[in-house]
C-alpha cells in the first residue's frame, strides 16, 4: 500500500471505532462519556451535559460519513467538498470539542508516569482518579482530530499536484522568515505572561486579579497552590524554549550538551512538539473564553483566554523554523539566503 493511504486508511479506522462506540451508547450501553458526572470528575467539554438520545446519533451518523470520506480520500479523491468535510472534522474533534485537559496532560505527563509507579498523592484514588472516563475520551477525540488532519493535509497536496513531503511553492528567503518568526515568538512569551505572574503572586499569598477569600479556599486546599505554581514554572520553560525557534542554539546544540555540541538540531525535534503544544492550547483557551469573567475573578479565566493567542503565535513560529529548515527537496527552489 502506498504510503500516502495510511492517514486517509488511520482516520477512516478511527471513525469506524468511535461510531461503534456511539451506536453502543445510542442503544442504552454504558459509559457515555458526556452524561452526568459529579461535580470532580465533569470536563468542560462542548458536549458535556448533552443529552445521549441526541449525541450518540449525531456522532455516529459522522462517524459512518467519516468511514466514507475515508474511503474516498484513500482511493485518491480530493473534491473541495471532501476537503472541507475533512478540514472541518479535524478542528471539531482536535480544537473545538476537547477542554484544557489536553493540556493539563501534556504538561504532567512526567509526572504522571512517575505515579503509575509511586501511587498518586493526595486524595485522589489512583490514576483512575486523575484520567476518568470523561476526560480520556477528550483524548480519543483529539487523536482522532489529528488523523484527520494528517489525511485532509496529504489529500490538499495531491489534489494540488505537489510534492507530499515539502508541500512545494516558491522558496520564502530566510532573512523573512526568521523576521516574521521573531515577532511571533514575541508574542508567543508575552501572551502568557498574565497566567504566569497571577500563579506566582497566588502561591506567594497576593490576591491578584481575585478575591481574598478565594485565596483562602485555595491555600486550604493541598496542592491546589503548588500546581498553579507548577503550571507557572512549565510556562516559563516553553518560553525559553520557544526563543531557540529563532535563536542560534535552536540550530545547532550549544557546547554544553553532551555529545551533541555544535552538531546541527535534528527541525522535527523542535516543530514537532511546539506545534503540538500550539495545538493543545486552542481547546484550552476557548473553554476559557466560555467561562463566565468578572472584574473581581478576572485572573481565574482571564489569563487563559489569552492562550488562543500564545497558540497561533507559537504555531507561527514553529512554521516558520521549519520553512527555514527543511532539507532540500527538488519539487520546490532553493530558499535564498
Amino acid at each position: 500500500m502506498e504510503l500516502w493511504k495510511w492517514p486517509a486508511w488511520g482516520a477512516g479506522a478511527w471513525s469506524a471505532g468511535y461510531g461503534v462506540l456511539s451506536v453502543v451508547w445510542w442503544a442504552g450501553g454504558g459509559s457515555y462519556p458526556f452524561g452526568p458526572v459529579d461535580d470532580d470528575h465533569r470536563s468542560a467539554s462542548l458536549l458535556e451535559g448533552a443529552p445521549v438520545g441526541v449525541v450518540a446519533p449525531v456522532l455516529a451518523g459522522v462517524c459512518l460519513g467519516g468511514v466514507a470520506l475515508a474511503v474516498y480520500l484513500a482511493r485518491g479523491g480530493a473534491g473541495r467538498a471532501a476537503l472541507i468535510a475533512a478540514w472541518g472534522l479535524a478542528a471539531v474533534l482536535a480544537l473545538l470539542l476537547p477542554d484544557y485537559s489536553l493540556l493539563a496532560f501534556l504538561a504532567f505527563a512526567p509526572l504522571l508516569v512517575v505515579f503509575a509507579f509511586t501511587g498518586v498523592p493526595g486524595p485522589q484514588d489512583g490514576l483512575g482518579d486523575i484520567m476518568y472516563w470523561h476526560r480520556t475520551n477528550l483524548l480519543i477525540l483529539f487523536a482522532g482530530g489529528v488523523l484527520w488532519a494528517l489525511a485532509a493535509l496529504v489529500a490538499s497536496r495531491r489534489a494540488r499536484g505537489v510534492c507530499l513531503r515539502c508541500g512545494g511553492g516558491s522558496a520564502v528567503p530566510r532573512p523573512t522568515l526568521l523576521r516574521f518568526g521573531r515577532r511571533a515568538v514575541l508574542v508567543a512569551l508575552l501572551a502568557p505572561l498574565p497566567y504566569e505572574v497571577t500563579r506566582i503572586a497566588w502561591y506567594l499569598g497576593v490576591p491578584l486579579g481575585i478575591p481574598r477569600d478565594f485565596l483562602a479556599m485555595m491555600q486550604a486546599t493541598p496542592g491546589m497552590l503548588e500546581v498553579g505554581l507548577g503550571c507557572a514554572v512549565a510556562s516559563m520553560a516553553g518560553g525559553v524554549l520557544t526563543h531557540g525557534l529563532v535563536a542560534p542554539w535552536g540550530e545547532r546544540f550549544p557546547r554544553w550538551v553532551p555529545g551533541r555540541s555544535g552538531r546541527p538540531v535534528p527541525p522535527m525535534l523542535a516543530v514537532v512538539p511546539a506545534l503540538l503544544v500550539a495545538v493543545v492550547l486552542v481547546p484550552a483557551g476557548l473553554m476559557n473564553l466560555r467561562l463566565s469573567i468578572t472584574w473581581s475573578t478576572w485572573a481565574v479565566a482571564g489569563p487563559g483566554v489569552l492562550w488562543t493567542v500564545w497558540a497561533v503565535a507559537l504555531g507561527a513560529a514553529a512554521v516558520a523554523y521549519h520553512l527555514r529548515r527543511r532539507p532540500a527537496c527538488p519539487h520546490r527552489p532553493a530558499l535564498r539566503t
